[in-house]
């Protein structure tokens, strides 16, 4: 079995496997190639409706250019931990973004969000994130503002007033409660069409049930998100021997 990076001509082969509705198992049995690197090629690059072979190239190869360069250390460069393998790391936040971005994130809202969650403080500041993302503070900034709307990060100030960005423990909790007041606000804007298009009509008709599904969908989110955190967290404060019986 063939080992090392993917050629073109391999690149190619995997497109026309996607555009003829192939699984990856089944382009990787062609390639003679483990399932797995097919997978992740097509995932950090597009993903199976995006996937071109000339620019999945040319994005390897930028980004073999940029590990040949050296890293830099400065005061808010991350410090790599100890023991983890740092191309591994950069793969899995790379397959990570790029499902998030088939899910509907922007491209740099994706990356940012992904920063945060790998790295163990939960927090960065902006110029640690613009310097590990290689792009400017303004795009950091926007991506920022975007993830706060959706409930997925938060800002604060740490001892020297600068501002830094925070992922909570409790992330999705807020997450799912703010999509459940956008849900409400969508519900509310359609029974105001109720009353302007008249009660009864075929549109107002419509319109309210799109509300009615809506509410319901929005107070079930907000159930099983207040289940979900109540489950979760006794789980967590449960000590591990909490079960046992001492003689």
């Amino acid at each position: 079995m063939p080992g090392g990076r993917l050629t073109q001509q391999e690149r190619q082969q995997i497109a026309l496997g996607l555009a003829d509705g192939l699984a990856y198992a089944e382009i990787a049995r062609r390639l003679e190639r483990p399932t797995s690197t097919v997978t992740r090629e097509v995932m950090r690059n597009g993903g199976p409706t995006g996937y071109r072979a000339e620019l999945a190239h040319r994005a390897t190869e930028r980004r073999a250019h940029r590990r040949r360069k050296p890293v830099p250390r400065g005061p808010q460069a991350p410090a790599q931990v100890q023991g983890r393998d740092a191309e591994a790391v950069r793969e899995y936040e790379e397959t990570f973004a790029t499902l998030l971005m088939q899910q509907g994130l922007p491209k740099m809202t994706a990356r940012v969000l992904i920063c945060l969650w790998t790295a163990d403080t939960g927090s960065l500041g902006a110029s640690a994130l613009a310097q590990r993302l290689q792009v400017s503070p303004a795009s950091v900034s926007k991506a920022i503002a975007f993830l706060e709307g959706l409930g997925l990060v938060r800002r604060e100030r740490d001892e020297r007033r600068r501002e830094r960005y925070v992922v909570d423990d409790d992330v999705w909790y807020q997450s799912t409660l703010a999509g459940a007041r956008s849900q409400a606000q969508l519900a509310e804007t359609a029974r105001q069409g109720v009353r302007i298009l008249g009660a009864g009509t075929p549109a107002a008709v419509r319109l309210e049930n799109i509300a009615r599904f809506v509410d319901f969908i929005s107070e079930s989110m907000v159930r099983a998100a207040e289940q979900a955190r109540d489950i979760l967290s006794s789980k967590a404060g449960t000590p591990p021997d909490s079960g046992r019986t001492t003689d």
